[in-house]
């Protein structure tokens, strides 16, 4: 199960609020970069019939079931630090990641 931090939670919902459209966010991984995968964030505006729903605290997020196996158990994290603002992806299924912090690869 993927879980949001109150922060993350917070972000999500001004997120879609301010966009008035869509079900939640949709978080992904897709093959890229020196490591094998990096994260995909997105609005979801729909769910599939593959897509797997968590909700938190009245906010969604829509995961694609092939993805699913790469973020068991991760948590998601919205920081501020200065003017820099980011979500940070807390996966312990992560063994390595590119100098960057773009790309990963995982245990599964």
């Amino acid at each position: 199960m993927i879980k949001l931090t109150e922060s993350a939670v917070n972000r999500v919902r001004e997120m879609v609020e301010k966009r008035a459209s869509g079900v939640g966010l949709r978080i992904g991984v897709t093959s890229s970069g020196c490591s094998g995968y990096s994260y995909a964030l997105d609005y979801a505006e729909t769910v599939a019939e593959n897509d797997i729903v968590i909700e938190q605290d009245g906010v969604k997020v829509v995961v694609d079931q092939s993805s699913m196996p790469m973020l068991e158990d991760m948590e998601l994290d919205f920081v501020k630090q200065g003017l820099n603002q980011s979500f940070k992806f807390n996966n312990p299924n992560v063994v390595s990641s590119c100098g960057c912090g773009e790309s990963f690869s995982v245990t599964k």
